[in-house]
């Protein structure tokens, strides 16, 4: 290895990096409001783009889907209508959740009959955003005060069943989305795509905006007093089910707007989420599930792990970056004590 591989390596470790910082972020801030593990942040994450394909003109995506509702505005909408008829006993909220469904449909609708490149990217945030808060009302809010090993469980299993609806919404194919920056910025001998940049700047930006968010707004300081005692925070009139809404919307936007950015460097497919949202949790883990600063180092490190395992043993860069579990959950195991479930 000479210096010019390793700036090659280097470059690679924070594009990586960054990608699973956004997820990493995003899984930190539902575990600590929710106790969930939000397995299938990334099907989220590949979903957005994926349903832009359905909005571009036939000569950029290379395929007829002009015209097509894509299978996700469906299921967005039919999510929302069962929420609504759970929500039956408020009529005004059940009532708004009609009508998103309805306005996803129609969105869906306007931007399958041909809009705007830019029009087509926010059609597609907007229709994928209401899954993430109706994930959470419908599957794991019924399971009040359950245990993190029941959540995980649920957790696992809507990865699976987002991941086969994905195949059957979007079939195996990957696909080459434009990219709102193209071209290339050489810095020292290493071309970076400036897509990436646009990766570097909204990773800052949600580092940022979540630390203003929590340490400035009244909605922030809700959040983390639900994260540090749920019950406490219940008997002064903030709402965990609420809270969970807004954690589940933050995370969902987080990562819908991570994938559309992300989708002309990566060309996505359905498949491709979870092994990024696999990393993501790799990183969480690195801090601990409850620290953003550390959830990010460890993000960079998950990077520049797989980017050197890329070189040495390409085969194995997978099981290395995984294997980087094994001393941290045992050490952790180490210096934490057991402790009962909240009551």
């Amino acid at each position: 290895m000479d210096w010019t591989i390793a700036a090659f390596l280097a470059a690679d470790a924070v594009q990586n990096g960054t990608i699973y910082a956004l997820l990493a972020l995003a899984l930190v801030l539902v575990f600590a409001v929710t106790r969930v593990i939000l397995v299938p942040i990334g099907e989220l994450l590949v979903f957005a783009p994926l349903t832009y394909v359905f909005f571009l003109p036939s000569g950029i995506s290379g395929l007829p889907l002009q015209g097509v509702i894509p299978g996700t505005a469906w299921l967005s909408a039919g999510m929302l209508a069962v929420w609504a008829a759970l929500d039956r006993a408020a009529p005004r909220r059940a009532g708004v959740l009609l009508g998103g469904a309805l306005a996803v449909l129609g969105l869906a609708w306007w931007g399958a009959h041909g809009v705007p490149l830019w029009l087509g990217w926010i059609l597609a945030v907007l229709i994928v955003f209401p899954i993430g808060p109706a994930s959470y009302r419908l599957f794991f809010e019924p399971a009040n005060n359950a245990s993190v090993l029941t959540y995980l469980i649920i957790a696992v299993g809507l990865h699976f069943a987002y991941q086969g609806l994905g195949l059957v919404f979007f079939g195996p194919e990957q696909y080459r989305l434009p990219a709102i920056l193209s071209g290339q910025t050489t810095i020292g001998s290493v071309p970076i795509n400036n897509q990436a940049f646009l990766v570097y700047g909204f990773a800052l930006f949600c580092m940022l905006g979540l630390y203003g968010f929590f340490t400035r707004s009244l909605y922030g300081k809700a959040l983390r007093a639900c994260a540090v005692n749920r019950l406490g925070a219940r008997l002064l009139g903030i709402s965990p089910a609420q809270a969970g809404y807004v954690s589940f919307g933050i995370a969902t936007l987080i990562a819908c707007m991570a994938g559309m950015l992300l989708a002309p460097l990566i060309q996505p497919a359905y498949f491709q989420g979870f092994l990024l949202g696999l990393k993501g949790f790799v990183a969480g883990i690195l801090g601990g599930l409850i620290s953003y600063p550390l959830a990010v180092i460890g993000a960079i490190v998950v990077g520049g792990l797989e980017s050197w395992a890329s070189f040495q043993a390409s085969a194995f860069k997978d099981a290395i970056v995984f294997a980087l579990l094994l001393p941290i959950l045992f050490w952790r195991s180490l210096r934490s004590h057991e402790i009962g479930e909240e009551e």
